[in-house]
């Protein structure tokens, strides 16, 4: 249970770094200066999108061998990867953010901007491969919090000066990793 916790966790923290939502916290801290209500969306937002996630992949690990979900989190995996190396952009012109206050534009924009989202595939491959669907969703969710909260609470600063394409070349390396060793995992099943 811890393991899948910690798993969850640690996949969306690292595929979370150079992301658009990253990029929207930065927005949403720059614009409204109140780093609270942001973070207490973000936490709303991401336990939502992240619950429909893993119940997607809670059904879909039904239908498959765990060699199959093996292959299917391995060309995830190797997906993502090559997904991190591309960077996000985010319009400024960001109408949600304009009309509501700091939290509802918060939950309403994190939300939509985690749908089809990098985070919210890992979200579903790790639902299909962990049996405890409450640890992924809380894991998934910790992890955005991880790498977003800094993000608001430090703001513009220490994102110009972070190297983002070293941190999106490492963290594609890691879900190469990942990638690699659920390849191997599903051929060690299969024999």
């Amino acid at each position: 249970m811890l393991e899948t916790f910690l798993v969850s966790t640690g996949i969306v923290a690292i595929a979370e770094v150079g992301d658009k939502t990253q990029l929207l916290a930065l927005l949403l801290a720059a614009r409204y200066r109140k780093p609270i209500p942001i973070i207490a969306g973000i936490l709303v937002a991401t336990l939502a999108n992240h619950f429909l996630a893993a119940a997607v992949g809670h059904q879909v690990a039904q239908f498959f061998s765990e060699a199959t979900l093996l292959w299917l989190l391995a060309a995830s995996f190797l997906a993502v990867a090559a997904w991190t190396l591309v960077p996000d952009t985010l319009d400024d012109d960001n109408p949600i953010a304009v009309k509501y206050g700091p939290f509802i534009a918060t939950v309403i924009a994190f939300f939509i901007a985690e749908m089809g989202d990098k985070t919210q595939v890992a979200t579903v491959m790790l639902a299909a491969q962990f049996e405890y669907f409450w640890m992924v969703i809380c894991g998934t969710t910790v992890g955005m919090l991880l790498a977003n909260a800094p993000v608001v609470l430090v703001g513009n600063c220490a994102a110009e000066r972070l190297p983002l394409k070293l941190i999106r070349t490492l963290a594609a390396a890691g879900f190469l990793v990942f990638a690699l060793y659920c390849a191997w995992q599903a051929l060690s099943l299969s024999q």
